[in-house]
C-alpha cells in the first residue's frame, strides 16, 4: 500500500490548494515545496481578486461570470484577507471613450450578479477626494466595485488548512527523483536527509519550473511552455483615499495602483516573455520605468524610478500554443500509470476552482468526498467580509495596547484566530522583544511553530509585509531570536 493517496511537488498557490482540496475530501496527502510557501511567483501577483475588465473587452463573458463568482465564494470564506475596494477608472481623451467605458462597466455588474457590493458610478473627480492625488485634465471617472487580496497570506493559509485536515506540509524539501509504475516512488531530500515515499497519484505544481521538474525529476513529456515575468513596483504613497486607481495606458493596457502596507502604494502589473532561471528573476529598468512612466500620466506627483523601494518579479508558465491567462490544467493517467496532475499558470482568483477541478479528475481511481471548499472558511476567516471593523474593534478591546493600525494589520493576517498570536497579553512587553515599530517575539514564535516559517524573509515578506519598515538594524537580532526558537523546538 502507497504511503500517500496524492503527492505535491511545489507550495505555491496551485499546490497549495490542492493539498486544501484533496486533504478535505479523505485522501493522504504530502506536499514537498523545496525553499519557503508562496516563495516566487504566488507571491508576485496583482494582488487582485476580480473579473478581469481586460478580458471583458475581449470579449470573454463565460470567463468573466467564473471569476465573479469565485470573488463571491474569497469574500465568504477569506473576509480577513481578501477586501472590497472601490476601483476608479478617470477617462483619458486619448484612450478608450467615456461611454465604451460606462456600457462595459454596466455588463461587468450585470455579471457580478448578487454580490452584495455597490454597482459602478459616475464621479466627477473635480469635486470627489479620489481627484485630489490626479492631475488637473480628469474631470470624470468612473468607479467599480472589486476585491484586493494578501497573495503570499493566501498561500500560507491555505497550507494551514490542508495541514488541519490532516495533509503533510513540508517546506526546505526537494523531490530530486520521481519513478512511475502504478504508483510513484519519489525520493525526496527534506531538509538534508534524503527519504523515500510512495504515493498513488503525484502533482507537479511547480510554477516556473514545471517543464524543468517533469524533464529531470518526472522524466515526463510536456508541450511546449512559454515562461511568462510578471512585476509590480511599491513606491511611497501616492494618494490617501481607500481607492485603487486603475489607468488606461497609451498601449493600452490597464495599469492598477493600490494602498499597500498603509504607507505604500503598489503598482503595476508589467507581463513579458522570460528566459532564464525563475530563482533569480529581476525586474528590468525598462519595466520600472514603464510603470513610472504609466502611473506619471495620472498622478499629480510623478512617480520616478528612484522613488521605487522594492520591485516584485514571479515567473509562470502558459502554453506556447494559446496563451492562457486562467492557468493549465494537465491529467494523464493510463493502463498501470499512476495517474499525474500538471498545473502551472493562472491568476489568484480561480485558484480554488482549478484545484476542485483537478482533485475531482482522480474519483475514478479512488473514492472521496464530493467538492467543500467553497462552503469552508480558512483559518481565522469565520466572520462575515462586512464585519472586518468590527473584528478590529474587538481586537482593540481585548488587547488595549494596540493601535488602530496594529490591529488592522493584525486581524488581516490572523483573523478571528488573533488571540493563538497574543494569547493574554496585557501590555505590548507581554509579547516579548520587538523588531521594528510591529514585529513581537510572540508573533515570530506563532509563525515559527504554527506557519513554517523559518527564516526572517519567509515572515518579513510573505507571512507579512514588515520587511518594508522595519529598520536593517533589527534584522540582525531578529535572526537571532528566530535561531534560539529553533534550538528550543529542536530540543523541546
Amino acid at each position: 500500500m502507497a504511503d500517500y493517496d496524492l503527492a505535491i511537488i511545489g507550495g505555491g498557490l496551485n499546490g497549495v490548494s490542492l493539498a486544501r482540496d484533496a486533504a478535505g475530501r479523505g485522501l493522504r496527502v504530502i506536499l514537498f515545496e523545496q525553499s519557503d510557501l508562496g516563495g516566487a511567483a504566488s507571491s508576485a501577483t496583482p494582488r487582485l481578486i476580480h473579473g478581469d475588465l481586460s478580458v471583458l473587452e475581449r470579449r470573454g463573458f463565460r470567463r468573466v461570470r467564473r471569476a465573479l463568482a469565485e470573488r463571491r465564494t474569497w469574500l465568504a470564506i477569506a473576509p480577513h484577507l481578501v477586501r472590497p475596494m472601490r476601483f476608479v477608472i478617470p477617462a483619458h481623451s486619448e484612450e478608450r471613450p467615456p461611454w465604451l467605458l460606462r456600457a462595459g462597466l454596466f455588463l461587468y455588474d450585470s455579471l457580478t450578479g448578487r454580490s452584495g457590493l455597490p454597482g459602478a458610478a459616475t464621479l466627477d473627480i473635480t469635486h470627489h477626494p479620489v481627484g485630489n492625488a490626479l492631475k488637473r485634465p480628469f474631470g470624470t471617472a468612473f468607479e467599480y466595485a472589486d476585491c484586493v487580496v494578501d497573495d503570499s497570506r493566501l498561500v500560507v493559509l491555505t497550507a494551514l488548512d490542508a495541514a488541519e485536515r490532516g495533509a503533510a506540509i513540508r517546506t526546505g524539501a526537494r523531490c530530486v527523483r520521481a519513478d512511475r509504475t502504478d504508483t510513484w516512488r519519489l525520493a525526496v531530500v527534506d531538509r538534508g536527509i534524503r527519504r523515500t515515499i510512495t504515493a498513488r497519484s503525484l502533482a507537479n505544481a511547480t510554477g516556473g519550473w514545471t517543464s524543468t521538474v517533469a524533464e529531470t525529476v518526472l522524466r515526463q513529456p510536456q508541450p511546449a511552455l512559454v515562461a511568462m515575468q510578471m512585476s509590480q513596483i511599491i513606491v511611497p504613497r501616492l494618494f490617501d483615499s481607500d481607492n485603487v486607481y486603475v489607468f488606461q495606458n497609451s498601449d493600452g493596457r490597464l495599469i492598477f495602483a493600490s494602498p499597500f502596507a498603509h504607507e505604500f502604494t503598489l503598482i503595476g502589473t508589467v507581463t513579458h516573455d522570460f528566459t532564464g532561471d525563475p530563482a533569480i528573476v529581476a525586474m528590468s529598468g525598462a519595466d520600472v520605468s514603464y510603470l513610472c512612466e504609466a502611473a506619471s500620466r495620472y498622478f499629480r506627483e510623478r512617480v520616478a524610478p528612484t522613488d521605487v523601494v522594492r520591485a516584485v518579479s514571479g515567473v509562470n508558465l502558459t502554453p506556447a500554443s494559446a496563451r492562457r491567462r486562467d492557468g493549465t490544467t494537465l491529467f494523464h493517467a493510463r493502463r498501470r500509470k499512476a495517474p499525474l496532475i500538471t498545473m502551472f499558470g493562472g491568476d489568484v482568483t480561480t485558484s480554488r476552482l482549478r484545484a476542485e477541478r483537478a482533485v475531482t479528475r482522480l474519483t475514478p481511481f479512488y473514492p472521496m468526498s464530493r467538492p467543500w471548499t467553497a462552503g469552508a472558511a480558512l483559518p481565522g476567516g469565520d466572520f462575515a467580509w462586512d464585519r472586518f471593523d468590527h473584528e478590529v474593534d474587538l481586537a482593540r478591546d481585548r488587547w488595549r495596547f494596540l493601535s488602530e493600525p496594529q490591529a488592522q494589520r493584525l486581524i488581516a493576517a490572523y483573523g478571528s484566530r488573533l488571540a493563538a498570536v497574543l494569547g493574554e497579553a496585557k501590555t505590548r512587553e507581554d509579547l516579548g522583544p520587538t523588531f521594528g515599530p510591529e514585529l513581537t517575539g510572540a508573533e515570530v514564535r506563532y509563525l515559527m511553530t504554527h506557519e513554517w516559517a523559518r527564516f526572517p524573509e519567509d515572515i518579513l515578506w510573505r507571512r507579512s509585509k514588515l520587511g518594508l519598515t522595519m529598520p536593517a538594524a533589527d534584522r540582525d537580532p531578529l535572526a537571532a531570536f528566530m535561531a534560539g526558537v529553533n534550538d528550543s523546538l529542536r530540543t523541546g
